[in-house]
């Protein structure tokens, strides 16, 4: 019973977080207003960091812009810059994939299809 018991607690002992485990806030400096606009930058003891402001847009949404980063196993690090806005959220960063290159066709049929607007020409959809 004995064993058992010290099993037990050898096992939560080396359960435990480990000190080099923890990541603290370094810093956290956060502004709230009633309109919906606000700051906040915070950034942690491991490097990581988040920026964020947002303001009203047109429609009456909350618009936001900001940047997190943050490192991976190996210590790379890896930054993503957004715009959420009524368009969507739009991110960038160097990690990020990027869509390829429309074919060379695809310019002309939009031109095409910007005169047949513009010529007032419609196209039934079934």
């Amino acid at each position: 019973m004995k064993f058992v018991l010290f099993a037990c607690l050898a096992a939560v002992a080396l359960a435990r977080p480990q000190e080099e485990n923890l990541v603290e806030v370094t810093f956290d400096d956060r502004v709230h207003e009633e309109d919906g606009t606000f700051n906040v930058q915070v950034e942690l003891s491991d490097g990581s960091a988040q920026t964020a402001v947002g303001s009203v847009g047109a429609e009456g949404q909350v618009n936001m812009e900001g940047s997190y980063r943050f490192y991976d196993a190996d210590g790379n690090v890896y930054e993503v810059r957004y715009i959420a806005n009524e368009f969507g959220f739009q991110a960038q960063g160097d990690h990020l994939p990027v869509a390829p290159p429309a074919p060379a066709h695809v310019a002309e049929l939009l031109r095409i299809a910007e005169e047949q607007r513009a010529a007032g020409i419609t196209f039934e959809r079934k």
